[in-house]
């Protein structure tokens, strides 16, 4: 049975969370303010956490992050009563897996879980025959050296220039992902459905967003890029930096 954690202070909310996620056979705890809700997090090992944007001791972001900095990958969605792009954009950015905004049907929240879990699933099952996985070549190359950066996706590790430097789990998977296709043009829209694994109608900004980012942290002048080139009109591509020759 799988555990869930449901993170909210309005007393109407958690009780039709709760009521509905057991019926569909989860087994649900609950906590009516940030603090508890990180405590309980960090204690016991959910399989999923619904947390509210706005609570009492830590906020639904404080608790992402505060997660996320002690490796805890728990799926994560996150509930809003603002339906802003920015807070939007933030939750995913610093780990979030998806969001809600209130008022929301259980049913959408069950629907968004099972999407998270079926994810989580092909992941699995991907993981188990990377070793036939000729273009991911991971089991040759557990290491990824291209230009000044490695990438050891075992370890979650990112050095440049032999100096590690701190991703978000976004950004560390875009730059997983693009490593393995070097030299390719991928779409705005294939990254959201690789990355996010879901649809963002309209909402490409959500790559950009992690993009700049992404280039704030590996290139070295970030306006003039020589990993992550924008191919206009269509997305990105990630190379080797070009080396000028001398005389």
């Amino acid at each position: 049975m799988k555990k869930i954690l449901v993170v909210d202070d309005e007393p109407s909310i958690v009780t039709l969370l709760k009521f509905n996620l057991e019926k569909e056979g989860y087994e649900v705890t609950t906590a009516d303010n940030g603090t508890d809700g990180y405590q309980l997090a960090l204690a016991f090992p959910f399989d999923f956490l619904i947390l509210d944007v706005m609570l009492p001791g830590m906020d639904g972001m404080d608790i992402t992050k505060a997660l996320r900095r002690e490796k805890i990958d728990t799926p994560i969605l996150i509930l809003t009563a603002r339906d802003d792009q920015v807070d939007k954009i933030i939750g995913l950015e610093i780990g979030a897996d998806d969001y809600l905004t209130k008022p929301f049907s259980p049913r959408e929240v069950i629907a968004r879980m099972k999407a998270v879990f079926r994810r989580e699933e092909i992941s699995a099952s991907k993981a188990q025959h990377k070793t036939i996985q000729k273009y991911e070549e991971v089991v040759r190359h557990p290491k990824l050296t291209i230009g000044d950066l490695m990438i050891d996706e075992d370890n979650y590790q990112v050095t440049l220039r032999d100096k590690e430097i701190e991703l978000t789990p976004k950004e560390f998977d875009l730059l997983v992902y693009f490593s393995k296709r070097k030299n390719r043009v991928i779409s705005r829209e294939v990254l959201l459905d690789r990355i996010w694994a879901f649809d963002f109608v309209g909402e490409t900004r959500i790559v950009d967003v992690h993009v700049s980012h992404l280039r704030e942290k590996i290139e070295d002048d970030p306006k003039n890029p020589k990993y992550l080139i924008t191919q206009r009109g269509v997305g990105y591509r990630f190379q080797e930096p070009q080396i000028a020759l001398g005389d």
